[in-house]
């Protein structure tokens, strides 16, 4: 149990110290490990391993296949991301009298690789009850156009760089109870360590949370539900948005989410079949609802067959609308926009939107290999490609047009290793 504990604190360590800026459902991952993601992300009706139930359904604990036993996860994915943007603001070539351009061109994000350590953990407390834990990061979104270019050198001549970072991570013991052979319901609390960076400096804080889940087995078919809470978390003194010379707060609140789910399996531990409706509320979440996110559903479906028991073939697919609302006919120059009271110029506004946090793709295909080497130990391997999505806007700045693009893709490559003991 010290060797367990230990491997916990190193990797919240790890978890706690790594860049974690994604973007796939809004600014959330699909899901968590190498099994659920090769999946499509599902995981609410049958998680197959301990850290997919933590991050899924707290209640599957009690049906996962490493019951009655108990199991760790150890998992890293690779995450990859290609943001470009691109401002059109002929404006700045009239003001300037030529001697600026106004087209940026299309620059690409430096901000294009992360490394994303996991940990979970199964174990039986009765026979009815288990516990469970995991640490992982599970959202984020930015953008690094340090150097690139002059975004808005009107409005901020003391910072012409776009660069943003956001990531929260989440620590999250969990308990489940068998009711019935049937019918299992499981909490887990959510502990978020979340950080931001707007161009100044890095702001960290914390959030809390819950999440309650639902598991009904009747043989080959389950179904779950499960519920998230909103969890706000307030950065201080990110970034100065209304230029009075002083730094403003920006609350951040992971929205509420409602997920349901089905899985059949036609032929036991050889052939499994998942699907998963998720609701995510960006449109009454703090922060996000001020830069105008609708909220979101969000279809996965996934399948695992095994030609042989030591071998574990899926694939899975991914698909939500993308949360940003694209606006077009704004003027510069026309009333600003309140965000958490303050008041913001609308073309900073409308840059920040499109060019700092494009949250933008939609389809994702996802696919993986497991390999069971031993009875207690199995590697697995996934990998995740999300499809080029883009968003334009226009408008004028002083009647003059401007345009605002960006487009976003994303790849990542899954690896896990399990210990059954």
């Amino acid at each position: 149990m010290k060797k367990i504990l230990t491997v916990f604190l190193s990797a919240v360590l790890l978890l706690s110290l790594a860049g974690l800026s994604q973007a796939t459902n809004g600014d959330n991952l699909i899901s968590i490990g190498p099994i659920s993601r090769a999946m499509g992300g599902v995981g609410a009706a049958a998680p197959q391993d301990a850290i997919s139930a933590v991050f899924s359904n707290p209640a599957a604990m009690c049906f996962g296949p490493y019951c009655p036993g108990s199991e760790m996860n150890v998992d890293v994915t690779f995450f990859m991301p290609k943001a470009e943007t691109r401002i059109n603001n002929s404006a700045i070539g009239m003001f300037s009298g030529g001697m600026l351009n106004g087209d940026t061109g299309w620059e690409k994000s430096d901000a294009d690789f992360f490394v994303i350590p996991a940990l979970g953990i199964s174990a039986p407390i009765t026979q009815n009850l288990r516990f469970g834990f995991a640490a992982y990061g599970v959202s984020g979104l930015g953008v690094d156009y340090r150097n690139k270019f002059d975004l808005d050198p009107f409005f901020t001549p003391d910072n012409q760089d776009m660069y943003t970072n956001l990531s929260i991570l989440k620590v999250a013991p969990n308990l489940a109870y068998m009711v019935t052979p049937n019918f299992s319901i499981g909490a887990s609390v959510h502990f978020d360590y979340g950080s931001l960076n707007l161009g100044d400096q890095t702001r960290s804080n914390f959030g809390v949370g819950l999440q309650l889940g639902a598991i009904y087995k009747n043989g080959p078919v389950s179904v779950g539900a499960v519920y998230v809470t909103p969890q706000k978390i307030n950065h201080r003194s990110v970034v100065d948005f209304d230029h009075d010379g002083g730094n403003d707060d920006l609350t951040l609140e992971s929205p509420q989410t409602f997920t349901f789910g089905i899985a059949v399996e036609p032929v036991q531990k050889v052939f499994l079949i998942e699907a998963d409706a998720k609701w995510i509320d960006w449109g009454s979440a703090a922060g996000y609802e001020d830069f105008d996110w609708r909220s979101q559903w969000v279809f996965s479906v996934g399948a695992q067959y095994r030609p042989i028991p030591s071998l574990a073939l899926r694939a899975g697919f991914n698909y939500g609308r993308n949360p940003v609302e694209d606006h077009d006919g704004w003027e510069a120059f026309s009333a600003p926009v309140e965000v958490q009271g303050k008041s913001v110029n609308r073309y900073e506004y409308e840059v920040f939107r499109i060019t700092g946090f494009p949250a933008l793709v939609e389809t994702h295909v996802t696919g993986g290999i497991g390999y069971q080497i031993t009875k207690t130990l199995s590697v697995d391997l996934g990998y995740t490609h999300a499809f080029k999505k883009s968003i334009k806007e226009t408008g004028t700045f002083g009647g003059a047009p401007v345009s605002i693009e960006s487009e976003l893709s994303e790849d990542s490559i899954d690896f896990g290793v399990t210990w059954r003991f």
